[in-house]
């Protein structure tokens, strides 16, 4: 019964970011890091963010997806998210983005602000 609580630990560490987001800073990375390639309303070389919290992966209107990420049928939420801007192509192997925030709290910050393009 030790492993437990081990386990529920263990879980909970991998179930979601672990450092809760800053909107405002993550809105200043977002368009130093990633507005060469998206825009919160306009498709451009990656698809448009805003909704992209509970949006299925594949789906924004009018961007051309790579095969793999419309097969993937990922719902993005935060702990996808997280995932996703991990490591890409690790999370969803033939995806097209190289691009990758090391950084958790950089992580957070932008899923915050993500969040937020409703």
């Amino acid at each position: 019964m030790r492993k437990l609580p081990l386990i529920i630990a263990l879980w909970a560490a991998f179930a979601a970011p672990a450092v809760a987001g800053d909107p405002v800073r993550g809105q200043q990375l977002y368009e130093s890091r990633c507005g060469a390639c998206h825009s919160p309303d306009a498709n451009r070389v990656g698809p448009l963010h805003r909704g992209i919290v509970g949006r299925v992966s594949g789906t924004a209107p009018g961007f051309n997806y790579s095969k793999a990420l419309k097969a993937a049928q990922v719902t993005w939420d935060a702990q996808s998210l997280d995932q996703w801007l991990t490591n890409p192509q690790a999370f969803i192997p033939g995806q097209k983005m190289n691009f990758r925030v090391n950084d958790p709290v950089d992580r957070a910050d932008l899923i915050a602000y993500l969040a937020t393009l409703r």
